[in-house]
C-alpha cells in the first residue's frame, strides 16, 4: 500500500515537469517568433541554464520525495514488522487473555466457591461453636445435674415423690389415706357418730426406670414403690412403722416392629391409657385419695402381656393376668359346734379362698384369704387413637373354682340327750346316708365368668386442656376390677358358686394448664342381688359334763342339736334382716370382762345389718397447683372433697315368707376432704 503511494507521487511530479517543461519550449518560441533578434541565442542560453536548474531542483526535490518515500518505506516496513510483530503479540496476547480469561474465570468461580466455603465455614464454625457451647452447657448441666443415670450402656431415670397427706372423714372407716368405699358406715355403726383425722406420709412413692438398647431392640424395667403395706408390727403409736410394698415390677421387650412383650407386675390391662396401649401410659384418675374413684375399674397384679401397636393409630393386646375372688353374702350352710357357750368349730360346705401360709410368704393375717384359682385372668383390649381423643374396648374372663363337699352339713338330734320336740330331726348325707359329716362326694366346680367395657378420652377445646372421659364395663364376677370392690360372688344353698353381675361406670372432666389441674368425676358401683332359699344350719350345743361333789350330785354331759331349715342366704336377699342398720349399739370388748381392759379399748360395733351394697356412688372435685415446676423438680398442693352415698339391698328382716314387713334398704352417706403436699423428683 505505501508503494503504491511512492509511485502515484513520482508520477504526479514527473507531469508537472513535463508540463513545466512544456510551457517553456512553447514561450521560446513565441519569443523567438516576435523578436527574431540576435538574441535569441542568449535567451535560449538562458532559459536552458534556468530549465538545468529548475531540472536540477526537481530532480533534488524527486531525490529528496524519493528518499523520503525510501525512509517512509523503511518506516513502513519497520511499521509493517512492527504491526506483524504487533499482530503477533496480539494474537498470543489475545490467547493469553482467553486463557487469563478463562483462568480468571476459573479463578472467580474458584474464588466465589472459596468465598462460600469461607462463609460456610464462618457459619459452620459459629453453629459448632453454639452447638460446642450447647454441648458444653449441656454436658456441664448434665454433669452437675442429670436427669438420668448411665451405667454400662442403660440408662437409669429416678422418680417419685415425698408427700404430707392428710384426710378427714365425717363418718370414721378406720381407714389411712384410702377408703375402703364398701365399709362407709350405716348409721347403726358405733364408727358413724364419730369424725375421722388421718395425717400420713405412706403414699410417698419412689421409682427406678432403666433403658436400654441392643440393635433396635429396646430394654426396659420398671421399679416402683411406696409406703402403704402394712406389717403385723406396724401402729400409730409412736414410729409409724408402715412397711415398704411393691406398686409396680416389670420387665419388657419392644421390637422395632411395634411389637412388644412385657411381664411382671403391673397395671391391669383394663385400666385406662393416655394412647396406645403401653405400660407407664396409664391414665389414673388426678384423686389424693390412693383407692381413687368409684366406678373406675383397675387392678395392679402380675401379668405377662403382648402388644402390637399399627403405626401408633391401632394398638392391640393380650394378657393372662393373676386371679383371685372376693365373696359376698352371708346366711351359708354350715355346721357350729359350741362347747360351753363358746364356740369351738364351724364346718362348711365349700371352699374357695384360703388363709395365706406365712411359711409360704403369704399374709397370715388377710382374713379374706387367697383364692384357690383354676386358671389366671384372661384380659384382651383394642385401642384406638385416629387423631382427636382415645378409644378403647375390652374384655375380660375369669375362670372361678371352689371345691363342695355335699356331706359336709349332716346331722341328726336322734341320739342327744335332750330329747327332741316334737319330734327327731336329721340331714343325710346324699352319697352314702351317713349323719356324720365327711368329706365323701367331695368335687370341684368351675364357673366361667367375666365381661367387657369400654374407655375413651376426648379433648373438648383445640388446645387439648379440657378433656372429658367417660369409663364403663358390665359383666358376672368381675367386683375386684372396680374401685368400690364388690363381691364377685356368693354361694348357693349346696355350696355351689353364684356370680354376682356387676355394672360400673364413671365420667370425668380435667382441666390442664401450667399452673393449674382442676378436676370433677362422678362414678358408680352395682352389685345385683343373687340370693337364694334352702340353706341349712345345724348347731351343736355341747356341756362337760360336771363330777358330783360333796353337796351336789354329778351332771351328765348334755348335746343339743338344733336345724334351722331352708333358710335365706346369698347376696342382696330380700329376707336379709337390716334391723340393726340404723340402731346404734354400745361397744364391745372380746378379751375379758375387766374394766379397763388390759390391752385393747372396746370396739365399736354394730346391731344385725347385712348392709349387701346395691350401688355405691361418689361425686369429687379437685385440683392441683403447682407452686414450682422446673429444674428442681416439682413442688405442688392438692385438695380434694369427695361427697359417698353407700345404698343397701332391702330386707324384710325375717325368714323366707313369714313375714308381710316392707322391704327396708340401709343406706349410708359420708363426706370427705383430703390434702396433699407433694415434692417431686426432677
Amino acid at each position: 500500500m505505501k508503494q503504491v503511494m511512492v509511485l502515484a507521487l513520482i508520477v504526479t511530479l514527473a507531469g508537472a515537469f513535463a508540463a513545466q517543461a512544456q510551457q517553456s519550449t512553447s514561450a521560446n518560441t513565441r519569443r523567438k517568433a516576435t523578436t527574431k533578434t540576435a538574441a535569441k541565442t542568449d535567451i535560449v542560453a538562458t532559459q536552458l541554464s534556468e530549465l538545468k536548474q529548475a531540472v536540477d531542483a526537481q530532480q533534488q526535490q524527486i531525490k529528496q520525495l524519493s528518499d523520503q518515500l525510501q525512509s517512509r518505506d523503511q518506516q513502513i516496513q519497520q511499521l509493517q514488522q512492527r504491526l506483524d510483530q504487533s499482530q503477533t503479540a496480539t494474537t498470543q496476547a489475545e490467547s493469553k487473555a482467553e486463557a487469563a480469561s478463562s483462568q480468571a474465570s476459573a479463578q472467580a468461580q474458584t474464588v466465589d466457591s472459596l468465598k462460600t466455603d469461607v462463609a460456610d465455614l464462618k457459619s459452620n464454625t459459629t453453629n459448632t461453636a453454639v452447638a460446642l457451647q450447647e454441648t458444653q452447657k449441656n454436658i456441664t448441666k448434665q454433669f452437675e445435674s442429670p436427669a438420668a443415670i448411665h451405667y454400662k450402656g442403660i440408662t437409669i431415670t429416678p422418680g417419685g415423690f415425698a408427700a404430707a397427706e392428710s384426710v378427714t372423714r365425717q363418718r370414721a372407716a378406720s381407714s389411712d389415706i384410702n377408703t375402703p368405699f364398701t365399709g362407709i358406715p350405716f348409721p347403726g355403726n358405733d364408727l358413724s357418730k364419730v369424725w375421722e383425722n388421718n395425717f400420713t406420709g405412706r403414699q410417698s412413692r419412689l421409682s427406678v426406670l432403666t433403658e436400654g438398647k441392643m440393635g433396635t431392640t429396646k430394654l426396659t424395667g420398671y421399679w416402683e414403690m411406696d409406703w402403704l403395706g402394712t406389717g403385723v408390727t406396724s401402729n400409730n403409736r409412736q414410729s409409724n412403722s408402715y412397711v415398704n410394698r411393691q406398686r409396680q415390677i416389670w420387665g419388657q421387650v419392644a421390637l422395632k416392629s411395634g411389637l412388644s412383650v412385657t411381664a411382671g407386675q403391673m397395671w391391669s390391662l383394663v385400666t385406662e391409657d393416655k394412647k396406645g396401649i403401653d405400660n407407664r401410659q396409664e391414665v389414673l384418675p388426678m384423686t389424693i385419695d390412693s383407692q381413687y374413684q368409684t366406678g373406675f375399674d383397675w387392678a395392679r397384679q402380675y401379668g405377662v402381656r403382648v402388644v402390637q401397636n399399627f403405626a401408633n393409630k391401632v394398638a392391640v393386646g393380650f394378657a393372662v393376668e393373676g386371679p383371685q375372688a372376693t365373696i359376698g353374702g352371708r346366711g351359708f350352710s354350715s355346721v357350729v359346734t359350741s362347747t360351753s357357750g363358746i364356740t369351738t368349730a364351724t364346718a362348711g360346705n365349700t371352699i374357695l379362698d384360703a388363709a395365706g401360709s406365712g411359711g409360704g410368704l403369704l399374709n397370715f393375717a388377710d382374713t379374706t384369704g387367697y383364692s384357690i384359682n383354676k386358671a389366671p385372668d384372661f384380659i384382651g383390649k383394642v385401642a384406638f387413637d385416629p387423631g382427636w381423643g382415645h378409644y378403647e374396648v375390652f374384655g375380660v374372663g375369669s375362670l372361678f373354682r371352689n371345691r363342695v363337699y355335699p356331706c359336709a352339713v349332716v346331722g341328726t338330734n336322734a341320739k342327744d340327750n335332750i330329747s327332741p320336740a316334737p319330734a327327731p330331726a336329721a340331714i343325710a348325707c346324699s352319697v352314702n346316708s351317713s349323719f356324720t359329716p365327711s368329706t365323701a362326694g367331695a368335687f370341684n366346680n368351675d364357673a366361667w365368668g367375666g365381661g367387657g367395657g369400654a374407655n375413651f378420652r376426648i379433648p373438648l377445646l383445640r388446645s387439648k386442656k379440657l378433656e372429658f372421659e367417660g369409663q364403663g364395663m358390665a359383666g358376672n364376677g368381675i367386683g375386684r376390677y372396680g374401685s368400690a370392690q364388690i363381691a364377685d360372688l356368693t354361694f348357693r344353698p349346696d355350696g355351689v358358686q353364684a356370680l354376682i353381675r356387676n355394672y360400673h361406670g364413671m365420667s370425668g372432666l380435667e382441666w390442664h394448664s401450667p399452673k393449674w389441674d382442676l378436676y370433677g368425676y362422678y362414678g358408680a358401683e352395682y352389685g345385683d342381688r343373687t340370693a337364694f332359699q334352702g340353706y341349712n344350719i345345724i348347731t351343736v350345743t355341747k356341756t362337760p359334763a360336771i363330777p358330783a361333789t360333796l353337796t351336789t350330785a354329778a351332771i351328765p354331759a348334755i348335746t343339743k342339736t338344733t336345724f334351722a331349715l331352708n333358710q335365706i342366704g346369698g347376696y342382696g336377699s330380700r329376707f336379709a334382716n337390716n334391723s340393726g342398720c340404723l340402731t346404734d349399739t354400745v361397744p364391745s370388748n372380746n378379751l375379758t370382762g375387766q374394766f379397763p381392759p388390759p390391752a385393747a379399748p372396746f370396739n365399736p360395733t354394730s346391731g344385725s345389718c347385712a348392709g349387701d351394697v346395691r350401688v355405691i356412688s361418689q361425686a369429687t372435685l379437685g385440683f392441683w397447683y403447682k407452686f414450682y415446676n422446673g429444674p428442681m423438680g416439682g413442688f405442688r398442693f392438692g385438695l380434694q372433697y369427695s361427697y359417698f352415698t353407700k345404698d343397701g339391698w332391702s330386707g324384710n328382716n325375717s325368714a323366707a315368707g313369714t313375714s308381710t314387713k316392707p322391704g327396708f334398704g340401709p343406706k349410708a352417706v359420708d363426706n370427705m376432704v383430703w390434702t396433699s403436699i407433694r415434692y417431686y423428683i426432677p
